[in-house]
């Protein structure tokens, strides 16, 4: 099997005529990756589907790309080991990559718990381009919730690697944004992502 190197030595990167600015000018909005992290029941795919609802009634082009759907296919193959975690959010970061260049507003909605992986993620992204948003809602909180009984399974010891439980979580230090949504309504916790959109002259389309 050929060493990585080797594969890299012998592709070469095409440069497309239609380039990232050009897909903009066309959808008349700027093209962002909208990064939510948060534990198990934190409400990620929730916030980020509702946001994406708004944006799309606005007549914007946007992509949710959901924890639980892209383990249907993409990553259909990776478990919950650390390493598969980390694998399962570097392919992850390569596909947004690809979308932020199509000009769509994407929202991943992963758990993404290591801080290392979330900072690679955003180093593949142009400067400003990568908005980390922190659903922040406390464990407790979570396993009360347990919308999936996935903390009930783990505390019986039926799911190992389990975030939050035998899996750490590591908060980001410095989220771009950072939602209470234990403590927010889904309304509130939306309007927290168009203001930050607004405020960064990404929506400036966007009435």
């Amino acid at each position: 099997m050929p060493h990585q190197s080797d594969k890299s030595a012998n592709t070469l990167w095409h440069r497309a005529t239609v380039t990232r600015q050009r897909r903009e000018q066309k959808n008349a909005h700027k093209s962002i990756v909208l990064w939510f992290t948060g534990l198990s029941g934190s409400g990620k795919s929730t916030l980020a589907h509702a946001v994406e609802e708004q944006l799309h009634q606005n007549g914007l082009n946007t992509l949710v790309l959901d924890g639980d759907n892209v383990r249907h296919g993409l990553c259909s193959d990776l478990g919950f080991s650390d390493t598969d975690r980390k694998e399962n959010i570097r392919r992850i970061g390569e596909t947004t990559k690809l979308l932020l260049e199509a000009g769509v507003i994407t929202l991943t909605a992963f758990i993404s718990p290591f801080k290392a992986e979330r900072a690679t993620a955003r180093s593949l992204m142009p400067d400003g381009d990568f908005i980390e948003i922190h659903c922040f809602c406390p464990l407790t909180v979570c396993e009360q919730r347990d919308v999936k009984g996935l903390y009930k399974k783990a505390r019986l010891g039926e799911i190992q690697d389990f975030t939050g439980i035998s899996s750490p979580y590591e908060e980001p230090e410095n989220p771009d944004l950072k939602i209470d949504t234990h403590r927010l309504t889904l309304g509130e916790s939306v309007q927290q992502v168009i203001s930050l959109l607004r405020d960064r002259n990404i929506l400036s389309a966007l009435e």
